[in-house]
């Protein structure tokens, strides 16, 4: 089993590293595989919900990262999206990713564990990671807690590894990982016995 990385940071190496490390080498010692993804610091398109991607799991766009990222996703078992935060939202270009890969490709993504990790100088991470797991709420996806919202604080370079309570909180949430991907391993969900999509909404037309 593997589990995706996925570094929303355009530091390669900065506390958002920092943290994934610390999932990756927990997860490790479980006996799951991991790869890091780094998304770096080009330019991510948004969504303009042109519905090209309607059916063929790849977006219309392949101009940057994000269809790369549906084909590590194709093999992946479990996914760990890690963010900055950039007044009090995750990083705009992870942002794009994210919907831009679920919508195009849902059903690589759904019935996988996921968990979003963010990382704060002081405030504003509970609302950037409140934003990061919609996506995933509605994609079906597990969502995997910890002791805590999954968050570390730091400024400087590096410094998030000094946030003890912030690294067990990983460190916690990778073993919860590995749990339920063993679980999952034994009895997949059964994708095939879900209920046909009902749509509604609230706009009612005048007589």
């Amino acid at each position: 089993m593997k589990v995706l990385l996925i570094n929303g940071s355009p530091r390669k190496d900065g506390n958002t590293f920092v943290a994934l490390s610390e999932i990756a080498n927990t997860l490790e010692k479980e006996h799951i595989a991991t790869e890091f993804f780094q998304l770096g610091s080009q330019p991510v398109r948004p969504c303009i919900a042109c519905q090209q991607c309607v059916d063929k799991n790849r977006c219309i766009f392949n101009d940057d990262i994000v269809n790369r990222l549906i084909e590590k996703a194709e093999i992946a078992d479990g996914f760990v999206f890690g963010t900055p935060t950039y007044y009090g939202q995750p990083v705009g270009t992870l942002q794009s990713t994210i919907q831009r890969a679920l919508f195009a490709a849902t059903p690589l993504f759904a019935y996988k564990p996921v968990a979003s990790i963010v990382i704060c100088r002081r405030g504003g991470a509970t609302a950037a990671f409140q934003t990061m797991n919609m996506p995933f709420e509605m994609c079906n996806m597990p969502i995997v807690t910890s002791q805590y919202w999954n968050i570390a604080y730091g400024q400087t370079k590096g410094q998030a590894a000094l946030d003890a309570e912030g690294m067990q909180t990983m460190r916690t949430m990778a073993r919860n990982m590995a749990w339920i991907l063993r679980h999952l391993a034994q009895e997949p969900h059964p994708d095939n016995q879900q209920e046909s999509r009902v749509w509604t909404n609230f706009i009612r037309s005048e007589k």
